[in-house]
């Protein structure tokens, strides 16, 4: 499988770590991850947006593991923030965990499903 980051010449360039879109050819298999919320596997929910956005990342990390996949895979990730004052944070957080990896990426601001729960993740993952 290859991926490539796609950039079109005439659309805003990409800030902040990610690409504006992913070409992916020849993938063997597709994992499409539903949101993730911030709560541990023993079911406690960490305090404050740093540690449930962790949370978070290590429960999408658990589900692409299961698959037999790693980050390196992702292609799309769908971030949904509970308030906009949270944006700068995800970001930080985001580039902790992916690194130098550029997957295509939206970031929300939505009311989630339960008001404690300040991020949501969901992802697209190809091998």
């Amino acid at each position: 499988m290859q991926k490539r980051s796609v950039a079109a010449p005439d659309a805003p360039a990409a800030a902040g770590g990610y690409a504006q879109a992913v070409e992916v050819e020849g993938p063997r298999r597709f994992l499409f991850i539903s949101g993730q919320v911030p709560i541990a596997a023993d079911g406690t929910l960490p305090e404050g947006f740093r540690a449930q956005c962790s949370q978070a990342w290590r429960n999408v990390e658990a589900q692409l593991h299961a698959a037999g996949m790693g980050l390196d895979d992702l292609v799309k990730v769908t971030t949904f923030l509970a308030d906009r004052g949270h944006a700068a944070e995800n970001r930080r957080v985001r580039q902790e965990v992916l690194g130098d990896r550029s997957p295509a990426l939206t970031v929300v601001v939505a009311g989630i499903f339960d008001e404690r729960w300040l991020v949501e993740i969901e992802a697209v993952a190809a091998a």
